[in-house]
């Protein structure tokens, strides 16, 4: 099969889409298809330069979303290039990362003549962007052939606004990659007890939550480590440098931004994963990267996480915003080594579910279930009698 990924947001820029864009584009390619990728870069990098990916798109336009940032392209001059991209390499499949976000998969969509797929990763409480875009997108949206959800979550959301069928097939892990031994890193090898967090420091990742829990476990538990890694802006980084200071706490470690191989390291320097997300968590790969990894999960109780934990099993599940309760929880999973072990080996074996060619296999398999159901359609309406007299009279 010829297919086309296409993503609406900044491709350089660290995101759950692009990693889900690069895992299938490799999947799909060991798989033996023809597979290219279309969506904006404010950079060169390595991405960028490979011959399959087209550009559409250099200056970007940071928008508030979620208690995020979504990096998108408006420009005005997507239409012509879009249009003579899909002309020139004519894709049996041109499957849509969030396919309904302005403006380059609506462009790439209202164009296409191929299979229309698009997945949802979005999961938040309300659906206020789909319900108000709606009026202006619903006949574009009919365009679509088939339409996948990562989660039951991100299925909820976006029915409100757009009944019909949704294929859940979610995220998938480099399952490998993240289950091999490594060197633990030197620095936090000393002892004590590392905590690990993982993620971008947007609002909606509660950090501030952690970090007032953190006052209370260090209470209990003095020789206790927190590792925060992931990207953020001077900004953020500010602010939760000064809740640090003002809580008092100790042995917490900004890293910002790391590569695939130093966060692997980091997985496998820490006792426990924590992710106390207030919402907005479609699914939360990188808990399925920790379960992978060996890590017991402490995580909020919200229904991205939900469907995707075990409560007891591999995570424990606690409150939203309720600092105390994650304070506990952590404890008492500090205090017991033998919780923490069976933990670590029903999250291994529950990450293996979600391993990427896995994933990649049920994609492939929508795609030609979607393609055999348009070419029995376009049969039966060839041979219907309307449909003849309609010919007959053209």
């Amino acid at each position: 099969m010829r297919i086309l990924q296409v993503s609406p947001y900044d491709f350089p820029y660290p995101g759950g889409v692009t990693e889900h864009v690069l895992a299938l584009d490799r999947e799909f390619r060991a798989l033996g298809h023809e597979v290219a990728i279309m969506a904006p870069s404010s950079a060169e990098t390595p991405e960028v330069q490979n011959p399959n990916f087209y550009r559409v798109g250099r200056r970007i336009v940071p928008l508030p979303v979620n208690q995020s940032t979504a990096r998108l392209t408006l420009s005005p001059a997507l239409l012509p290039r879009v249009r003579r991209f899909l002309d020139e390499r004519q894709f049996d499949v041109v499957h849509l990362q969030e396919p309904l976000v302005p403006a380059l998969p609506l462009t790439v969509l209202r164009h296409s003549k191929a299979l229309n797929v698009g997945t949802f990763h979005a999961a938040r409480k309300s659906a206020f962007v789909y319900h108000t875009t709606r009026p202006l997108i619903r006949r574009l949206q009919r365009k679509l052939d088939g339409k996948i959800a990562v989660s039951q979550a991100a299925r909820d959301l976006v029915y409100r606004s757009y009944r019909g069928e949704y294929r859940i097939i979610p995220n998938g892990i480099d399952v490998d990659f993240y289950g091999r031994d490594v060197e633990p890193l030197p620095q936090l090898n000393d002892g004590c007890f590392n905590i690990l967090f993982v993620g971008r420091f947007d609002k909606r990742k509660g950090l501030s939550v952690l970090l007032r829990a953190m006052q209370l476990v260090q209470q209990m538990q003095p020789r206790t480590r927190l590792v925060l890694v992931g990207a953020y802006r001077p900004r953020q980084r500010r602010i939760y440098q000064r809740q640090v200071d003002q809580l008092g706490l100790r042995n917490v470690v900004f890293t910002g931004y790391v590569s695939q191989e130093d966060k692997q390291r980091y997985l496998k320097s820490s006792h426990v994963f924590c992710s106390p997300a207030l919402g907005g968590e479609s699914q939360g790969v990188v808990l399925l990267e920790a379960m992978a990894a060996g890590l017991p999960v402490v995580a909020s109780d919200i229904p991205g996480y939900r469907a995707l934990l075990l409560d007891g099993e591999g995570a424990l599940l606690v409150p939203p915003k309720d600092d105390a309760a994650l304070a506990r929880t952590l404890l008492r999973l500090m205090r017991n080594e033998t919780k923490r072990a069976q933990m670590t080996a029903f999250g291994e074996q529950r990450a293996q579910a979600f391993a990427w060619p896995k994933i990649a296999a049920r994609v492939v398999n929508y795609y030609e279930e979607l393609l055999n159901e348009r070419e029995i359609g376009g049969r039966y309406w060839a041979f219907t009698p309307s449909a003849a007299k309609a010919a007959a009279r053209r």
